[in-house]
């Protein structure tokens, strides 16, 4: 068997050595799941799942430093971010304890007309079959919770396959869902390669595939689902927020460099692009550049470190020729614009690189925020708008009307008012549009994807 190790993105270290698994051991995963699926009196009663997942919970509240630390070596997202992400976890996975209740159907009109009459008809809803869950390397405890947890609530059998750089968070996971009672068979985490992913995806025997990661990747693994077979994918934008003239900056500075700095900007609803009012550009400007100066990069495991390292070094590359780029095409280098070590990057602040810059139509997924001027909103709203990025937006006014029209007219699943793209809670619905991705994540409406709805009609005689 072919081995792999995982390490620290910040230095270098090693910090475990696994194995991959082979096709055959991944198809008999595949096999023990789809067994246990198919076995509908061994079906997991709602009542046992609410049990699994407050044990759960309980072992994950009980073990946040542990877990928040080994997130932040394997993943590089700061300490303080870290212990926030596994925090969220406990909550996470309560709601999905409290959305197993939910999970209900309705009834159905009958008695309505000839036809009808003497009938009753009621739906509810049932687990929809084996889950493969892919997932991304950012957030690398809390997306599991709503991968895995998510269809453990519903009552499916997960397969689950981590991201190579951060396998470990999912190690703990799966660990302790043993510990909390759920059986092996029902939630499997395997460490495969491309082809053997692929073949996986594949298999008629998968019933959902939900994935986190690049649209290339995502809409190719799409393509070669079975017949039927369904799939939640999220993707990537490139995330704009407006600023106009009435906006508070005091309030809104601090959330705009929270959100484009944060995890070193490795986020898919990351601030990336900010349109700023010509009245208040220069002074927005000023004030990010001076926050983003202030920030301390460097190693994640430490207390006070803001921004940690790339996922690995050749991000730090990719970055960096992505801004070199966009001073070539006549944008200005307020701050940052170079590497700070070969895994971190300074946080940058570009103004005015054109439209076309790469920087302004593709995900950065890096420290890098730009500005833009503009003097109409209509204006800004149609450079905002990307034609395949369709993700999560912003918008700082203080102007009701402006919020409730730009609101509808920015291309966004979710737009924020007042706060930065990257806000979310967990029983929000969340996810793209168009190249951004399809369907939408969030707790409870994962849960619901992930089963399907059936209905009985009784005719009375």
């Amino acid at each position: 068997m072919s081995k792999f190790e995982v390490t620290a993105p910040y230095d270098g270290a090693v910090l475990k050595e696994y194995e991959y698994h082979t096709k055959g051991q991944a198809l008999d995963a595949l096999k023990r799941a789809h067994a246990a699926y198919a076995d509908r009196d061994g079906w997991l009663t709602g009542k046992r799942r609410i049990e699994i997942l407050d044990s759960l919970a309980a072992k994950i509240e009980s073990r946040v430093d542990q877990l928040a630390l080994q997130a932040a070596r394997e993943g590089g997202k700061p300490l303080q971010d870290s212990l926030v992400e596994v925090r969220r976890a406990v909550s996470g996975v309560k709601v999905a304890r409290d959305s197993v209740a939910k999970l209900t159907g309705n009834e159905v009109p009958m008695g309505i007309n000839e036809k009808s009459l003497g009938r009753w008809a009621v739906t509810y809803r049932e687990p929809r079959g084996v889950v493969l869950a892919i997932s991304a390397f950012n957030h690398p405890f809390n997306l599991l919770i709503h991968q895995v947890v998510t269809a453990v609530a519903a009552g499916c059998p997960v397969l689950v396959k981590p991201a190579e750089s951060t396998p470990m968070s999912c190690e703990s996971l799966v660990s302790m869902l043993r510990e909390a009672g759920l059986e092996e068979p029902w939630c499997q985490m395997l460490l495969t390669d491309h082809d053997v992913t692929a073949a996986l995806v594949a298999d008629k025997r998968v019933s959902f595939l939900t994935f986190i990661g690049s649209s290339k990747v995502g809409w190719m693994l799409r393509s070669k689902l079975a017949p039927g077979a369904r799939c939640a994918l999220e993707h990537g934008g490139v995330a704009p927020a407006i600023v106009d003239e009435t906006a508070n900056l005091d309030d809104a500075i601090p959330l705009l460099t929270k959100g484009g700095f944060y995890h070193a900007g490795q986020v898919c609803v990351s601030v990336q692009r900010i349109y700023a009012h010509a009245s208040i550009k220069e002074s927005l400007t000023k004030r990010l550049v001076e926050a983003a100066k202030a920030l301390k990069v460097g190693d994640p495991t430490h207390e006070d470190t803001e921004v940690g390292p790339l996922i690995r070094p050749g991000e730090v590359e990719r970055v960096h020729d992505w801004v070199t780029e966009a001073k070539a095409e006549g944008a200005k280098v307020l701050c940052g614009g170079k590497p700070l070590s070969k895994t971190t990057y300074a946080p940058t602040v570009l103004l005015d690189p054109p439209d076309d810059a790469r920087v302004s139509r593709e995900e950065v997924f890096g420290p890098v925020v730009s500005v833009y001027g503009y003097d109409d909103i209509h204006d800004a709203v149609r450079r905002a708008n990307l034609e395949d990025a369709y993700f999560q937006a912003a918008l700082f006014t203080n102007r009701l009307d402006r919020a409730l029209d730009v609101g509808r007219r920015l291309h966004g699943m979710a737009v924020m008012v007042n706060d930065h793209t990257a806000f979310r809670v967990d029983w929000m619905p969340f996810g793209g549009h168009r190249d951004s991705g399809l369907n939408l994540g969030g707790i409870e409406h994962s849960m619901r994807d992930m089963t399907i709805e059936r209905m009985i009609v009784f005719r009375q005689e």
